[in-house]
């Protein structure tokens, strides 16, 4: 059963996101700045659309913490919508004085047409404005909350831009110190210069032409202890949980951990992780990493690495055709504001989901109400290995 509980609530122009998160020890300090500093990496990237000059995230937490420091109570965040306010009479709980203008001409590659059928809903607002990638900031929040708990056992989860569009970035060579390094310095979050620049060119000619780019992002754990998931149902495999997580994120449409579908192109001698035995460090060791830290569905003390596809932004400029579901004539889709390349902002999300999925299963493992119990555990672990 899962030790971590959470869930998101809230529209992209409602007054407000909100998380809930339960199952954090006691005792975890966590201040709000922890959380906007990665609220802030969200909404950065050179192809960001309009609505990112409107936003400034900040959360409020208003549960479940005080003195800066987690109570073992349910965690309530909340960030606020500043656009709300240009949308009075449009979006909120209360009746309109006179209805709003309904969006009726599904978008394609977004959740309009199948939400509109599956709820019976002829204005498309009602489906596309939860299903709006600006949920991801609740998302982010309660990622921020996880990666306190698992940086207080030495894990840390950091991401990367892979590609965007026909561009990838060549990073042979690079250590993962270098790797995170690089990647937080730049506006895209990729650790190649060059590359960068040509993925900048990329989304200026895309944006120039009405169109979209979309690309893959890496998200990787350090520090991560040998033995979280198991092998013993399908529901504990640790490789899936992830996969799912990644998946769940608006626009992702392909995961990859280690080699992923490499591994499918290679004979196994090029593929699967010698082992190795260090008596200096009594434990364990691999020079490689195709298995990306995870075997039989179990982390294995290496790095866990982690790779999602992400489709480009459906909301185009340069319209494509759809059908208005009240009249059932051919008209081209609506235009929402948008982006015109989200990758790193994706990167951003995806380090909240590998996050969270990562203290749900160390919450699994270890059990503890307090921080000091949680530890204590993770220590006499770490002991248990190194008598292996």
């Amino acid at each position: 059963m899962s030790r971590l509980r959470w869930m998101t609530a809230g529209e992209s122009h409602g007054p407000e996101l909100t998380a809930l998160v339960e199952g954090i020890p006691a005792g975890l300090r966590l201040l709000a700045e922890q959380v906007d500093a990665d609220l802030a990496r969200r909404q950065r990237g050179y192809g960001r659309g309009g609505r990112m000059k409107i936003e400034t995230d900040r959360v409020e937490l208003t549960a479940g913490v005080r003195g800066g420091e987690t109570l073992g109570s349910p965690i309530a965040l909340r960030v606020v919508n500043r656009d709300h306010a240009s949308w009075q009479g449009r979006m909120g709980p209360a009746p309109f004085d006179a209805p709003p203008e309904p969006l009726t001409r599904a978008r394609p590659g977004h959740a309009d047409l199948a939400g509109g059928l599956k709820y019976d809903r002829h204005d498309l607002r009602d489906v596309l404005e939860r299903a709006s990638a600006r949920e991801t900031a609740a998302r982010v929040a309660v990622g921020a909350v996880c990666k306190a708990l698992l940086g207080a056992v030495g894990v840390e989860v950091f991401a990367h831009v892979v590609s965007i569009g026909s561009v990838a970035a060549s990073l042979e060579g690079l250590d993962l110190a270098t790797l995170r390094a690089r990647s937080a310095a730049a506006d895209l979050r990729c650790a190649d210069p060059a590359a960068e620049a040509a993925m900048r060119d990329a989304i200026h000619t895309a944006s120039h032409a009405g169109d979209t780019l979309g690309g893959v992002f890496e998200v990787v754990a350090t520090g991560v202890p040998v033995g979280l998931g198991s092998h013993v149902q399908w529901d504990r495999k640790l490789d899936g949980r992830l996969a799912q997580a990644l998946m769940s994120i608006q626009a992702i449409k392909g995961v990859e951990i280690g080699l992923g579908f490499e591994a499918a192109r290679r004979p196994g001698s090029r593929v699967h992780d010698a082992i190795a035995w260090s008596d200096e460090a009594r434990t364990f060791t691999r020079a490689t990493n195709g298995a990306g830290g995870l075997e039989g569905g179990i982390t294995n003390g290496e790095p866990v690495m982690c790779r999602a596809a992400m489709k480009p932004i459906a909301t185009l400029k340069r319209a494509l055709g759809s059908v208005d579901v009240v009249t059932k004539q051919a008209h081209d889709a609506a235009f929402e504001r948008s982006d015109v390349c989200a990758v790193a902002a994706a990167s951003v999300v995806g380090e909240a989901m590998v996050a969270i999925v990562l203290a749900d299963a160390l919450l699994e493992k270890f059990g503890g109400d307090s921080m000091v119990e949680l530890e204590r555990h993770v220590r006499g672990y770490r002991d248990q290995l190194e008598r292996y």
